[in-house]
């Protein structure tokens, strides 16, 4: 298993928590916008970072592709 995937599922479960979403909302919004790629992609900066810091750069990064 490689060190990206229990953070991106630490990822998922911080975003639930803090926006009231179902998992599965949650899974579903991440599919939309390929954010588990995009988390994947950026891991050695934002495994760094803390949880507040992460749910609000994911925010950022779904705007992102909302507009885009």
């Amino acid at each position: 298993m490689s060190k990206e995937i229990p953070f991106i599922i630490y990822c998922i479960e911080e975003y639930k928590s803090q926006k009231g979403m179902t998992g599965r909302e949650v899974i579903d919004l991440f599919d939309k916008y390929s954010v588990c790629q995009y988390i994947q992609l950026f891991y050695e900066s934002l495994h760094t970072t803390g949880a507040n810091y992460i749910v609000d750069d994911i925010d950022s990064y779904i705007q992102s592709r909302k507009i885009g």
